[in-house]
């Protein structure tokens, strides 16, 4: 299933994702999603595994496998932004990358923000990446960002699960064509664990709506996020977990069990607050190879 971005650019709506995964154990996580279906994975400078998955993809002899990855707020600016594009496309060992986008909003200092976006801009008029986005900008950040662009982003990708839907910023995007992409769209499992809350895994709406389905509780949520038109990037390193996360299109939720669903929703962020995220706090030099 395919997504179409607002350039015509067409995009998988299921992702693979490798937060968090250990450079060491990325190549095999890679290799196993390609190998059970997946053509889109999503990285970024910031998790230090580019490499791998560049080479992962390389040894597959896949052709079209859409590539994502992501700028560090070290690297905003304009010129470190282009920079930043050329140390990403080397680690993935390719020419033009078919998503890049901001990783956060860095709104203490948004004119970096601003510069970096310019620099994407560049990068996708000389047709160096086929899309350009951003990751966890607000309602005021994209705001911000519209009046200063000449190219709306294709993509926000923000936390949204059953517990935490963002909708304000879903809406504001749908309305002017930006695509939301959801991270950790299972629930935020790590964030919520560390911080005692349940997990969506064990949510008993969840997990009736998955049994009346045959299904499991992640199949569910993933399913929730493809009828409601996003995309969703889920991830795991076991083989068995990657393939079932991508066996989401054989059911249907109903509007009551998407409602269900729907219903859960807390409003606790399970990540950092954007506002939160500074060069003192955040920031790391992302290293050339």
């Amino acid at each position: 299933m395919n997504l179409t971005l607002n350039n015509g650019v067409e995009m998988p709506a299921l992702g693979f994702g490798v937060f968090q995964t250990p450079p060491d154990e990325t190549r095999a996580a890679v290799t196993a999603a390609l190998e059970a279906g997946y053509r889109h994975i999503d990285t970024a400078a910031a998790y230090g595994n580019e490499r791998q998955v560049g080479e992962a993809v390389a040894n597959s002899g896949i052709n079209g496998i859409f590539l994502e990855t992501k700028i560090w707020i070290s690297d905003y600016g304009y010129e470190q932004t282009l920079h930043g594009f050329d140390k990403s496309a080397r680690k993935l060992g390719v020419d033009r990358i078919d998503l890049l986008i901001l990783h956060q909003a860095l709104p203490s200092e948004f004119d970096k923000t601003l510069a970096a976006y310019r620099a994407l801009e560049k990068l996708y008029a000389d047709g160096k990446v086929r899309a350009i986005g951003v990751s966890n900008f607000m309602v005021e950040h994209l705001t911000a960002l519209l009046d200063a662009a000449t190219v709306v982003p294709a993509v926000n990708q923000i936390e949204v699960h059953p517990y935490f839907q963002q909708r304000e910023v879903q809406a504001f995007g749908a309305e002017h064509g930006i695509l939301t992409q959801a991270w950790a769209p299972i629930g935020g499992i790590t964030f919520y664990r560390d911080s005692g809350h349940r997990s969506t895994l064990q949510d008993p709406v969840i997990g009736e709506i998955a049994t009346a389905h045959g299904k499991s509780p992640a199949q569910v949520m993933l399913r929730w996020h493809l009828q409601q038109g996003r995309s969703a990037i889920p991830k795991s390193v076991r083989p068995q977990r990657i393939a079932e996360n991508l066996d989401v299109f054989d059911f249907e939720l109903t509007g009551d069990q998407l409602a269900a669903i729907d219903a859960l929703d807390t409003g606790k962020r399970g990540g950092p607050e954007p506002a939160d995220i500074t060069l003192a706090n955040f920031g790391m030099p992302i290293p050339e190879n």
